[in-house]
């Protein structure tokens, strides 16, 4: 009997600990279980995360759920699932001031409350070590220092205020600062892959404004705090949170937020168990450990009828027990399993793991069909490894771009390692200005890309072959700031540096509204910061290729500089890098016009005049800095996207173009004198094995009557 009711106050104990289901709404949280910091408080029903003063402030305000949520499996520690949705509102009591906007937060605390303006009580930038953010942010503010689009837009914070991925909401009709009630969906499944839905309409939309996959594992902790954030700048910015529910595990997703936009939110005495009264299913909080589980259920038991009916009760309720845990065994080995055989099926390729975490898997049948058959009339575009097919989604209609690399052999070591370059680059990707991955399909002996389907396609396109209006100089100049902010995130801003290397114009393509979108990285290379690049044999477009990387193979950050400064250099004149008719190379022409004093007879005459000189001015002559003979001349791309946002002022670029500086270039010499020596030593190769004298081997320095790999 004892060992009996030891084994079943263990099995209660594990139990108690693979039950994490947490559920709560609006409508039964009370005063004692909400935690209220900085400027939060309740009003009419409602959480207020700013102070309603009738002159301009700057403040910052947090609401959470007073307990944490498990937010990692106690056995996996893997993340577990949870949606959320909210309704609110933003008003200004003067329309003329701007806010910083309110965020969805998961804290790993809760007395922690950030700086108010820009980073939305999230982050405190005076810290030492600031709590890490993982946010949800709906900002109203355009902060360049956080690389902001606008100051109307949705982003995902994952571990810094500069977001992972943003959605512009300018696009979708909803207006953050209308003060009109704003519903919101956020949703994290077992497949890692996060969503947020907004809408006026209480109905949740069937498309997400934001959709990607993420590893939360190292990002969570076992419990974390839920709830909002908000802040104001020098303006009176009301942020109030109308209707919130949370649930986490395999719960069901939580009902859209009643019409009625005020709930009763109840502030009286909380009862002394917090479930019994809220409605609220926690059943495991880090301050109730496996033995007061244990203890619990023990005295309990004196009372119960359970203990009263004997041993075979008892050992009932052990093997129920007993089976629950070999249930969950059973579908963590599934996981495992189907893991391995993901991993199996790439086991000899070096990157096979990048496979597993990567985007969505499609068919080979869904992509067929979506183009047609990958018929000749859905070609797009040609990629450096492919042809690049417009498809639509049969089921949900979703326009889609598909990337095509078909390789006779389907098991060509070579074809699958150009597949997994470009793929497990761009799928650790995260930036709003390059092209996003939706997914992969590798069957038949072809390789198959999914990528977002760019309405306006590609931007040489849209400079030399449009039918429409052309491109005005408001366009020209987000683009160009777009593609300079997406080079700088991945030189510098990366785990590890990406070289993309093949910059220009039909790489760039045009979302909806006229934004950069920087695509196509199939030629692109992954390298540890800092890092000596590798010689490799030259790839690119003629026109965007930078001198020193033409003699000597290496591709470095400098050399995408250069490619970027020919690309500023054809946006603003409508020229291509290399005029077939003319035979004109386009850098070297906007140099020779620079040192004549007429820079502004390259401005493209299509433009009519909508712009201002001094403006255009500075942009020709970042292109002319970015496209410096002298590699170590030209400027880094963070500084570029400051220097094209009127931040700070382009260097000084001389009146003739200067000459590539050997004795500063370290990789140039290097990579020289290898291929002086590789030569010299074919040479020498060759006089061994032909009638040459002896006066010109030694004139080669070859050594001894033959060379170590000839014998």
């Amino acid at each position: 009997m004892p060992s009996l009711l030891l084994s079943f106050l263990f099995i209660l104990s594990i139990n108690s600990h693979l039950t994490i289901a947490t559920k709560f709404d609006l409508s039964t949280l009370t005063l004692n279980s909400l935690k209220l910091l900085g400027d939060a408080h309740l009003k009419n029903g409602s959480i207020r995360l700013s102070r309603d003063l009738p002159v301009p402030n700057s403040g910052a305000g947090r609401a959470l759920f007073a307990d944490p949520v498990r937010l990692r499996h106690p056995v996996t520690h893997l993340p577990i699932p949870f949606s959320t949705s909210f309704s609110f509102s933003v008003t200004n009591l003067n329309p003329s001031s701007i806010g910083g906007g309110l965020a969805f937060l998961l804290s790993p605390d809760d007395h922690s409350l950030g700086d108010s303006g820009g980073f939305m009580g999230l982050i405190n930038s005076s810290a030492s070590s600031p709590s890490p953010v993982l946010a949800v942010e709906f900002d109203t503010l355009m902060d360049v220092e956080f690389n902001d689009i606008n100051g109307n837009h949705v982003g995902v914070d994952l571990g810094s205020m500069v977001s992972s991925l943003v959605a512009d909401l300018d696009s979708t009709g909803i207006d953050l600062k209308s003060g009109d009630l704003v519903n919101s969906w956020i949703e994290f499944d077992d497949q890692g892959l996060l969503q947020v839905f907004v809408s006026y309409s209480t109905d949740r939309p069937a498309v997400p404004v934001l959709s990607f996959p993420v590893d939360l594992s190292q990002l969570v902790e076992d419990f974390m705090y839920v709830g909002f954030s908000g802040s104001t700048q020098g303006s009176t910015e009301i942020h109030s949170i109308d209707w919130w529910t949370f649930s986490s595990s395999s719960s069901p997703p939580p009902p859209p937020p009643p019409v009625s936009s005020n709930p009763t939110l109840n502030v009286g005495p909380s009862p002394p168990s917090l479930a019994p009264s809220m409605s609220v299913s926690v059943a495991e909080s880090p301050k109730n450990g496996t033995m007061a589980a244990a203890s619990s259920s023990s005295s309990s038991c004196q009372n119960n009828s359970l203990c009263r009916q004997g041993p075979a009760a008892v050992a009932g309720v052990a093997t129920a027990g007993v089976f629950v845990v070999a249930s969950f065994a059973g579908v963590a080995f599934w996981v495992f399993a189907r893991r391995s055989r993901s991993l199996r099926k790439w086991d000899n390729l070096a990157a096979a793991a990048e496979i597993v975490n990567a985007p969505r898997e499609f068919s080979y049948r869904e992509l067929s069909a979506a183009t047609r058959g990958f018929d000749s009339s859905r070609i797009i575009g040609h990629g450096a490894f492919g042809t690049v097919y417009k498809g639509i989604v049969p089921e949900t209609g979703a326009l889609i771009a598909v990337k095509r690399c078909i390789h006779n052999d389907g098991n060509s070591a070579q074809g699958r390692a150009e597949f997994l370059s470009e793929l497990s680059i761009i799928a650790s990707l995260r930036h709003r200005n390059l092209v996003r991955l939706q997914g992969w399909c590798h069957e038949k002996g072809e390789i198959l890309l999914v990528y977002d389907y760019m309405i306006h396609g590609s931007l040489d396109k849209a400079l030399f072959e449009t039918k429409s209006l052309p491109l005005g100089w408001r366009h020209r100049k987000e683009i160009l700031t777009g593609v300079a902010s997406a080079l700088a995130y991945l030189h510098r801003e990366c785990e590890r540096q990406v070289i993309h290397r093949d910059v220009k114009s039909s790489n760039v393509m045009l979302d909806e509204g006229f934004r950069a979108r920087l695509g196509d990285f199939g030629l692109a290379r992954q390298v540890e910061h800092d890092k000596s690049p590798d010689a490799t044999v030259t790839a690119g477009t003629m026109g965007y290729l930078a001198p020193e990387y033409l003699l000597t193979g290496r591709a470095t950050e400098k050399t995408d500089v250069f490619s970027f400064g020919a690309l500023v250099l054809e946006v603003v004149s409508g020229r291509r890098p290399i005029d077939g008719n003319e035979g004109r190379n386009l850098v070297e022409w906007v140099w020779r016009l620079h040192g004549e004093g007429r820079i502004m007879a390259a401005v493209d005459e299509r433009m009519g005049g909508e712009h201002e000189e001094a403006e255009v001015r500075r942009v020709l002559l970042v292109g002319l800095a970015c496209s410096n003979p002298d590699a170590v001349a030209r400027p880094a791309m963070r500084g570029v996207v400051q220097m094209l946002s009127g931040e700070t002022e382009p260097p000084f670029v001389p009146g003739s173009k200067p000459s590539m500086s050997f004795s500063s270039n370290h990789h140039l010499l290097l990579s020289l004198q290898d291929s002086v020596s590789d030569y010299n030593g074919l040479l020498c190769r060759l006089s061994t094995s032909s009638s040459s004298t002896s006066s010109l081997r030694s004139t080669l320095g070859c050594g001894g009557a033959t060379a170590a790999g000839d014998r």
